[in-house]
């Protein structure tokens, strides 16, 4: 054999080694779920509620105008004593295979999560292949988790889409909400001196009318799907909601706040000068003395003046400095109540455990057992805060200062 020849004889038989598209799935036989839901029966049974998409109505793109007068799913119901089972019901009621490749959200009833648990739910989609690690949880919240599936909304054609939008956004400019994802939540259930933290979703407005497409035909909706505060875990079950500052409190001592408001007080006036909040650095210590481990926080946050509605002069340095001085003492006693609330339910969502077990594994050997019931209650936990004025806004005085009596 020639030289010349070598290659194109290595290309050829290289070809009997190539698989080919053995694995092909035809689009036109495929059911593409966008979510999924479980809920509880009063049998006791699991209740599966699949979202799948119809192409043909999202032709115009995911938001937005075009694909027809019908709606942008189908929603389908099955019941089983297990999940998998559920699943297998609800395949009997659909002509295509159920694709779970592209579904981005798991919502879960405050039942479920009461009564039964992440851990019984959560294994029979972490072991699926098809799913993907990186799809979002929440939990229903004052309502079944299959309604939120089943409600249409107008901007984002696709509901799973208006949830998982509506959490990125809010958790970036409101802090209050985070994103967390099936990942997240096993992490956090296999880890040593943490709980899990999922955000809640609730229906504001008629659940039916929600259903129907009237309900996104209209300039002011009746129904709306809205983030709802954030679901607290205990051991894998749902103990508490937590609401505005509390949620944040929690959002901010696990640091992953990016922007957030802060309102203050001045001459009498409720809120009238209005924080916010562009960057922020939150550190947890750990130190520990005769086997009794005390907590710091330390918080540095900078930001700038968005809203005033009282005259102030915010070109003089002490008026500043002031400010900042009130800031630092309104976050600090917003994560203190966070962090004192959180101890009276006696499950460390906050992550302290964690940092005892990371800074002296040998001490955490010996509290991991009783941990949330008795070390956490009662941590000795120390909150210092930091708080910057960096900037006023396009002008510094409000026209406040120059309007005359």
């Amino acid at each position: 054999m020639s030289r010349k020849s070598i290659p194109i004889y290595l290309i050829i038989v290289s070809i009997l080694f190539l698989s080919g598209c053995w694995s092909q799935k035809e689009v036109n036989e495929l059911a593409i779920i966008s979510a999924m839901a479980i809920d509880i029966n009063e049998e006791g049974q699991y209740v599966k509620t699949i979202q799948l998409i119809n192409p043909s109505n999202v032709a115009g793109g995911l938001q937005g105008g075009g694909g027809g007068q019908s709606p942008a799913v189908t929603v389908y119901t099955a019941t089983g004593d297990t999940v998998l089972e559920a699943h297998f019901n609800a395949s009997s009621k659909i002509s295509r295979e159920l694709y779970h490749a592209h579904a981005n959200l798991i919502v879960l009833s405050e039942e479920v999560a009461q009564e039964d648990g992440l851990e019984n739910v959560l294994d029979a989609f972490e072991r699926d292949p098809e799913i993907r690690s990186t799809t979002r949880l929440v939990i229903a919240h004052n309502t079944q988790a299959g309604d939120l599936l089943k409600s249409l909304t107008a901007v984002d054609k696709i509901p799973a889409e208006k949830v998982n939008g509506t959490l990125k956004f809010t958790e970036r400019s409101n802090g209050a909400n985070m994103e967390v994802t099936l990942q997240d939540v096993i992490k956090v259930l296999t880890s040593e001196g943490k709980e899990p933290v999922i955000s809640g979703f609730s229906i504001k407005g008629d659940i039916e009318q929600g259903k129907k497409m009237e309900n996104i035909q209209k300039s002011e909706l009746d129904t709306t799907l809205e983030a709802d505060g954030l679901a607290i875990f205990k051991e894998g079950k749902l103990i508490d909601w937590y609401q505005d500052d509390m949620a944040k409190g929690v959002i901010w001592i696990l640091d992953k706040i990016k922007e957030t408001d802060v309102e203050l007080d001045k001459d009498e006036k409720k809120n009238s000068i209005v924080y916010s909040v562009f960057k922020q650095k939150t550190k947890v210590s750990v130190e520990t003395k005769n086997d009794i481990p005390s907590i710091t926080v330390n918080v540095r946050a900078e930001g700038e003046i968005r809203e005033v509605r009282t005259p102030i002069n915010l070109e003089d340095p002490k008026v500043i400095s002031g400010l900042e001085k009130e800031l630092e003492k309104k976050i600090k006693t917003m994560l203190e109540e966070t962090v004192k609330h959180t101890q009276q339910n006696k499950t460390d969502i906050l992550g302290f455990g964690e940092e005892v077990h990371r800074s002296n594994p040998e001490k955490w050997k010996k509290m991991k057992g009783d941990w949330n019931n008795n070390y956490f209650p009662n941590l000795n936990v120390q909150v210092n805060v930091e708080a910057f004025v960096r900037r006023s806004g396009l002008r510094s005085n409000s026209f406040f200062s120059d309007m005359k009596d």
